[in-house]
């Protein structure tokens, strides 16, 4: 019998986290040999433990899972990433695959299918929810530069025009040309919306 596929679980809910140990603990071919609970937590524990897959989450504390996916295929480049998260968006498939995950799929997945992504991903094969993936393809790439979506990001907390420009080293002109470009290519009416319709689409 060859050796267990080696797991490392990201997730900053404990009780999904011990879940999805539980459920792929089952499988007599899956070994979950680490778990963590933020971002940057990630590369540190894939280095100690050579996992074979990375299951991370999305939006964790620290680097998102996006950020550490890059960071994994730099550090373990033998390791291989499948995201598994809360947030089916298709902004964030596209980035999430552009960042080197093999796999994207959600978290109601019915336990056998995830062992089979688990499985699949192994193999180095691709596997993406295939409800998210036409989605994608339907909302396309993010329309927004990278100033305008530091901008949008930066406006999430309803921070003021002021405060903006502090935070990003801009001038209050140049920040407000950004979020002003923003809601017209995010077809808002205003910047709470802009970051509302960005966040829907995974562009932030």
């Amino acid at each position: 019998m060859s050796a267990p596929i080696r797991l490392l679980l990201a997730d900053d809910q404990a009780l999904v986290r011990g879940a999805l140990a539980a459920l792929l603990g089952l499988e007599a071919d899956l070994e979950v040999v680490a778990e963590v609970a933020s971002g940057d937590e990630v590369v540190p524990a894939a280095l100690a433990h050579r996992p074979d897959v990375c299951l991370l989450d999305v939006e964790m504390p620290g680097m998102d899972g996006i950020a550490a996916t890059a960071a994994v295929r730099v550090a373990v480049p033998s390791t291989r990433v499948l995201i598994v998260t809360t947030f089916g968006r298709p902004g964030y498939l596209r980035r999430a695959l552009q960042a080197g995950a093999s796999g994207f799929v959600v978290k109601d997945t019915p336990a056998a299918r995830l062992a089979d992504a688990v499985r699949r991903v192994h193999q180095g094969l691709r596997v993406v929810d295939p409800a998210l993936a036409t989605d994608s393809l339907v909302a396309g790439e993010s329309p927004l530069t990278p100033r305008e979506t530091d901008v949008l990001r930066a406006a999430r907390d309803g921070s003021s025009v002021a405060a903006i420009a502090r935070k990003l080293v801009l001038s209050e002109g140049t920040v407000r040309n950004h979020l002003s470009a923003a809601i017209g290519k995010t077809n808002a009416g205003n910047r709470a919306e802009a970051v509302l319709t960005a966040e829907q689409l995974g562009w932030l």
